[in-house]
């Protein structure tokens, strides 16, 4: 499993005596195609000047680029408004039907599939009901990647450059599975079991669904944000992936992040973890014992706390200190600047935003600053889009990433 890179444009200049000029040339179209990736449209002295290379030279790489099919040129009415002569400036972008990318995450209660473009843009995704811990590893693979071709359509198909896949399970850096207790899976080689249930021959990529969700939150976004940023995904389970200034964090073991496992300390509940609390299982069990509503829910317990009704405001309330206290302690080891909630249950947190930030306040020392704490825009494809921009990200990167090689 290849391991998550910064965002760059640089092409490589500098090679050994052995390196072709078809490698050369290779690196400086990728390059090329990062940059038109991460600013959308430039034009050709823009990508010149980006590349570090002369026109000329940055004109036979968008040549080639264009022959292939892999970008295109553009021109925008802005641009004729204010071209007083000849023809509208001309800009260079992607060509998004040049290559499409599958991501699945296998979860507890769902299986969701992305497709993204080459400009990483989501053109379907779907979300089917799956109960998790009822079925193999081989069936649940199987059934995913059924899924994930169903979805695709067939004239994508010749086109699609790998399919990325996301668990929620403790992965090493390998793509082994230890564990993924909500599934009942220990011991699985993941990235085998899919690549073997592919009808086609592609490159396969298989993370942990809280890392791939930041990878998609940070690298699907294009900017790289300068700092460390805890991506938490709150859904059966609690998961966490860190990325620090645009690189995931994945530790000695593959298992940084790992903050639902923390234990809460208190004398009503000793040692709960994270996960018992904030979890989707433990709010929907406790509600369904106080609810006044006939078919109780998470989307009931959001109205119900939203209308503040006692019972659902005091799970709330417990919600919001247990994460505001893991929050703490997850910032105090790698200093978040930034945290950002994803999964069905962060659509809890603007409704408790307050209360969250006045319990971070009142538990840690003043000197420590706030982490600016959002949501993600499309909390229900986070992981499984995450895993499509792995495969995306590895096309740009790879240079045999448009070969027939499998470097999966």
């Amino acid at each position: 499993m290849a391991g998550q890179e910064r965002q760059g444009e640089s092409p490589v200049n500098e090679v050994g005596p052995i390196a072709s000029q078809s490698g050369i040339r290779q690196r400086n179209e990728l390059a090329a195609m990062r940059a038109l990736y991460r600013h959308g449209r430039l034009s050709r002295a823009e990508l010149a000047r980006i590349l570090g290379l002369n026109r000329s030279s940055s004109g036979h790489i968008i040549a080639g680029l264009t022959a292939e099919g892999l970008v295109r040129e553009v021109g925008t009415a802005e641009q004729a408004q204010t071209t007083h002569a000849g023809r509208p400036g001309i800009m260079l972008e992607l060509m998004p039907e040049a290559a499409f990318f599958l991501g699945i995450e296998i979860g507890v209660e769902h299986i969701t599939v992305v497709e993204v473009d080459l400009a990483c843009r989501i053109v379907n995704n779907r979300m089917e009901p799956f109960e998790g811990p009822s079925v193999d590893v081989e069936t649940a693979v199987s059934r995913a990647i059924a899924i994930a071709f169903d979805t695709l359509p067939a004239e994508h198909r010749s086109r699609c450059e790998g399919l990325g896949v996301a668990v929620p399970a403790q992965m090493d850096r390998n793509g082994l599975i230890n564990t993924a207790p909500l599934l009942g899976w220990q011991n699985i080689q993941l990235a085998d079991l899919v690549r073997a249930a592919v009808p086609a021959q592609m490159p396969v990529m298989v993370e942990n669904d809280a890392n791939a969700f930041a990878i998609g939150a940070s690298y699907g976004a294009r900017e790289v944000h300068s700092g460390v940023t805890l991506y938490l995904v709150m859904e059966s389970g609690v998961g966490g992936g860190i990325v620090v200034d645009g690189t995931v964090l994945r530790g000695a073991r593959g298992l940084a992040g790992e903050i639902g496992h923390l234990r809460v300390d208190g004398a009503d509940a000793p040692g709960r973890s994270l996960e018992s609390v904030l979890g989707l299982e433990c709010i929907l069990s406790i509600y369904r014992c106080v609810s006044m509503q006939p078919e109780p829910n998470f989307a009931t317990f959001l109205v119900d706390v939203r209308d503040r009704v006692p019972g659902a405001v005091a799970i709330a309330e417990d919600w919001a200190r247990v994460l505001a206290y893991g929050l703490i302690q997850a910032c105090r080891i790698i200093d978040a600047d930034r945290v950002v909630l994803g999964g069905s249950v962060a659509a809890l947190y603007p409704l408790m935003a307050a209360r969250v930030l006045h319990h971070i306040r009142s538990m840690q020392e003043e000197s420590f600053p706030l982490p600016l704490i959002e949501t993600n825009d499309d909390e229900t494809v986070g992981p499984a889009f995450g895993a499509a921009c792995m495969l995306h990200q590895r096309y740009l990167l790879t240079d045999s990433a448009r070969s027939a090689e499998d470097a999966a």
